[in-house]
């Protein structure tokens, strides 16, 4: 994972950040807030299994059906 993927994945981390802790990006309350604040949130968004974010960055495997 690279912040580049994370930006090009925005959509997804902007939702998960919205559904998770009630985040609104586009809040002016976010200008008082401090990278380091929002970049703790972001990587404990990818250490949660069940945030879209990290579902995109770590797909399950496709098991193959056996006939």
């Amino acid at each position: 994972m690279s912040w580049r993927w994370l930006l090009e994945h925005w959509m997804l981390v902007e939702a998960d950040l919205h559904e998770r802790y009630g985040i609104d990006v586009d809040s002016p309350l976010m200008e008082q807030r401090t990278w380091r604040w929002l970049r703790s949130r972001i990587l404990a968004l990818l250490g949660t299994p069940e945030s879209r974010v990290s579902r995109a960055l770590n797909p399950p495997k496709h098991v193959p059906h056996r006939r």
